[in-house]
């Protein structure tokens, strides 16, 4: 008898063995930053996806698929010219599927080459309005997805925050990509119409310099010019950085005037561990950035596998994005191949578009984690609220708001507080406590002589 069980489970054994090797593999390319100024938000996409790769598989055997998705990881530091070099490696590996890139530079710089190769990509973070990447009409993007909202909304967002905290003037300092010109075009018009001054706009290379001071000094000139206007409480300054704002703020002096003013971060700021650059500064200013925020039935399941990882507390949003998009993918590209028998990349944009729908409703049984996606003409997600972090006096970001879609309104929790005015200290006259001793010495002396 114990032979014959012995016999039956290594039949079972080597039927799963012989399952999973006939299974056909769905590779997946993904393209993050992992040593660079979003290395915070790209690890955690990385670490994120493992979860996904093992949740995915665990599907496809449940219901008897003859698939299995595997994840091929490259790190582009959110360099345009890596992500390019990246994805041609990755289609000289027949892959055609990516999550990813991060970065709206990226996705600008290697628009041509995935369309003409048709590779469907779906980034979990690149917030730049299609025109501002380069593209005239939404068939110019067919094989392009984003899964994140753009900016036109987190601008109005941050357009809102400023509106509710009474500033009156602001400087406006962003990196030189397509990402951060974007979010300066969008907010632009929108602060004018809202009789907001803007004082300075100061771009910075996106070659990341390693020394801010001139750019700290200009920035400095316009807030002094508007504090002198205004006074300091109605002025902020806005940042549309990664997390090399952190570093910028690290090379601010203490006595600064851009420290006795609140600062105005967006999604490449928000949550960042780079605060520890300069957290003493960061608590000052407060730093309240923006981060798409849209939760659905599955994440606290991933939250608490993520945490049982060790990775942390819970994923940050694009990794949720992230999350989903591997789902997607890999759905659409099983349901593809068991209807027509083989991989065509245009069916597959349709089946992308299907296969999100149904993700989204839960008809695939299985449920997003970044709630709801709708995706507009351009393939972008159509819609979605702001959460609004900031970094208190403990050192902690914590949530100050959300702003909301549907009211174009923001639900404060902790509205911003200027900072108190940093003074600059008087200059003493030099040995004077000295002689202020040796004057008292005197004094002591003679009121003796007379006693």
């Amino acid at each position: 008898m114990a032979l014959r069980n012995f016999v039956i489970a290594a039949l079972i054994l080597v039927g799963l063995v012989a399952s999973v090797a006939s299974a056909e593999e769905i590779k997946i390319g993904v393209l993050v930053d992992l040593s660079g100024p979003l290395t915070t938000y790209g690890t955690d996409i990385k670490n994120t996806l493992l979860i996904a790769e093992d949740d995915i598989n665990k599907y496809f055997a449940e219901k008897g698929m003859d698939f299995t998705v595997k994840f091929y990881v490259e790190d582009t530091k959110v360099d345009p010219n890596q992500a390019l070099q990246k994805v041609q490696s990755l289609n000289s590996k027949g892959i055609k599927l990516i999550i990813g890139p991060m970065g709206s530079g990226e996705v600008a710089n290697i628009k041509d080459y995935v369309t003409s190769n048709k590779i469907i990509i779906v980034s979990p973070s690149s917030t730049a309005l299609p025109t501002i990447i380069g593209f005239a009409k939404p068939e110019d993007k067919k094989y392009i997805f984003r899964f994140v909202g753009t900016d036109d909304l987190q601008s109005k967002a941050i357009a809102s925050e400023l509106r509710d905290a009474g500033i009156k003037g602001v400087v406006i300092t962003y990196i030189g990509n397509a990402w951060g010109k974007g979010l300066y075009e969008e907010i632009k018009p929108q602060l004018d119409s809202m009789g907001i001054e803007i004082a300075k706009v100061v771009e910075y290379p996106d070659q990341v310099p390693a020394d801010f001071s001139p750019y700290i000094s200009s920035l400095e000139d316009g807030i002094k010019s508007l504090a002198d206007k205004y006074g300091y409480d109605k002025v902020a300054v806005i940042a549309f950085s990664y997390e090399e704002v952190y570093t910028m703020l690290a090379q601010t002096s203490d006595t600064s005037p851009l420290l006795n003013v609140v600062w105005f971060g967006c999604d490449g700021t928000a949550q960042s561990d780079k605060i520890t650059n300069a957290l003493d500064k960061v608590e000052r200013v407060g730093m309240y950035s923006t981060l798409f925020e849209s939760k659905g039935p599955a994440y606290d399941e991933l939250a608490k596998k993520y945490k049982a990882a060790g990775y942390g507390e819970q994923p940050y949003q694009y990794a949720m994005n992230a999350y989903d998009a591997a789902w997607v993918l890999a759905l659409a590209y099983a349901e593809l191949v068991e209807e027509r028998g083989s991989y065509d990349p245009d069916a597959m944009v349709t089946e992308v578009k299907e296969v999100t729908e149904k993700y989204s409703e839960g008809a695939l049984g299985v449920q997003p984690v970044s709630g709801a996606i709708k995706l507009n003409e351009w393939n972008d997600r159509a819609s979605g609220d702001y959460a609004i972090y900031y970094v208190s006096k403990e050192g902690k970001w914590e949530k100050a708001g959300l702003w909301k879609f549907a009211t174009g309104s923001v639900e404060w929790t902790h509205k911003p507080v200027p900072p108190k005015p940093v003074e600059k200290k008087a200059k003493g006259v030099p040995g004077f406590e000295i002689l202020l001793a040796l004057a008292g010495m005197a004094l002591a002396v003679g009121l003796r002589r007379r006693a």
